[in-house]
């Protein structure tokens, strides 16, 4: 059973200190919630576990499949199985979907995918997260509207099948009807591969979409207080007020810590491999 254990992480950006101690473990088959005011810590510990380089992890361990993430470099920890959904997927122009994702399959088989399985599965996934048809041919995420480049972070989890899915805000930009499509999408894949998720969210309607078995309330760079679907009934019911009384914190600031425009690749192809 894959298991991700997170002790006591401390997470710096810049050398201003994001997250302050963080413990969390994410079993097989779970769905969890992580929540919390705005620049509080949710997508630094999203881009401290896929490795982004702007995060600077000063203390504590990372460890999946019992194996130390901290020791891998981001590719490493994709063909792990982790997979993070970004919250503001990149613009890759002159790099064709198709090609991306063929490329960040390759490097996790010991034989490349036969051209037509490929062609068949990319198929399958574009008509299932209802995009247009010629999706595989178009640039990665070029003149994509909103919606279109969340709902492409989804065809491409379906593609890589990741053990582990991190999705950092999905939701967001998606009109209902997409929000149905991202959702169903994400809770197949979950019912036929156990993949565990994190999901961020600042919306209950997701939640409601995709059910957590546990919620963590991240305020401060700690969590201050775990539970089930019940705090999230009362975070989207009374806010974070109450949390702030209970629990004695004050969030100290409204938005985290910009992030430049550096790509994981979503889905972290090797490049010397990628190029092969």
């Amino acid at each position: 059973m894959k298991t991700l254990e997170i002790k006591n992480l401390h997470v710096s950006v810049e050398g201003k200190e994001i997250l302050k101690g963080i413990d969390l473990t994410i079993r097989e088959n779970e769905i969890h919630a992580l929540m919390g005011p705005n620049g509080n810590g949710k997508s630094t510990l999203l881009s401290a576990i896929m490795g982004h380089p702007k995060y600077t992890v000063t203390e504590g361990e990372i460890l999946y499949d019992g194996k130390n993430l901290l020791e891998m470099t981001v590719d490493e920890r994709s063909r792990a199985g982790l997979f993070l959904a970004m919250q503001y997927p990149q613009e890759i122009p002159g790099v064709t979907n198709s090609d991306f994702l063929r490329a960040a399959m390759n490097v996790r088989r010991e034989r490349p995918v036969p051209l037509f399985t490929f062609i068949k599965e990319m198929e399958k996934t574009i008509e299932e997260l209802q995009m247009k048809p010629d999706l595989a041919h178009r640039f990665l995420n070029e003149g994509f509207s909103g919606g279109e480049k969340k709902r492409n972070e989804i065809v491409q989890m379906k593609m890589l099948k990741p053990s582990l899915s991190m999705l950092d805000e999905i939701d967001s930009g998606l009109d209902v009807d997409a929000l149905k499509i991202v959702a169903d999408a994400v809770n197949k894949m979950h019912e036929e591969t156990g993949m565990s998720l994190i999901v961020v969210s600042h919306y209950d309607r997701f939640y409601q979409l995709v059910v957590p078995q546990f919620a963590h309330i991240l305020v401060n760079g700690v969590i201050v207080t775990e539970g089930g679907t019940e705090l999230i009934d009362r975070i989207n019911s009374e806010g974070y007020d109450w949390i702030y009384k209970e629990f004695g914190v004050v969030p100290e600031a409204e938005e985290e810590v910009k992030r430049p425009v550096i790509s994981l690749g979503s889905c972290a192809v090797n490049r010397g491999n990628a190029a092969k």
